[in-house]
């Protein structure tokens, strides 16, 4: 079973379409790569996991299908990118720049600390941390 067949596979025994596969493939591997990697959503390493998998899986599916019309295929392929990025780059944003969605008492500069930014200076050195 290649790629392409395993995706029809899921389409069908999940009942959705892929627009929504995309959109849940999404959110699922941003979480999945934020525990693989043990980075917190508002690190942009399991963001950049979403948009690697996601890039190959349109070259694939660019490769793998050729339509008549390559300029409404590029187009698909456009919407999908679309549909996997816009909810991990949502969380990504609320987990950075508003934690206390999340976590309530929760500020931006605990963000920072749980990204691993605490206790380092614009250039980078060590600082002690104050708190």
């Amino acid at each position: 079973m290649n790629w392409h067949h395993l995706k029809e596979w899921l389409e069908h025994a999940s009942g959705l379409d892929m627009d929504a596969l995309h959109v849940h493939a999404g959110v699922a591997l941003q979480i999945l790569f934020a525990l693989i990697l043990r980075r917190p959503l508002s690190s942009p390493w399991p963001w950049l996991g979403v948009a690697a998998a996601e890039a190959v899986n349109e070259l694939y599916d660019y490769n793998y299908e050729i339509w008549p019309d390559r300029s409404i295929q590029l187009a698909e392929g456009v919407r999908d990118v679309w549909n996997t990025l816009l909810l991990p780059s949502a969380l990504l944003l609320l987990c950075r720049y508003v934690p206390r969605l999340f976590a309530p008492g929760a500020s931006a500069a605990d963000a920072g600390e749980a990204r691993g930014e605490a206790g380092r200076s614009r250039d980078g050195a060590d600082q002690p941390h104050q708190g």
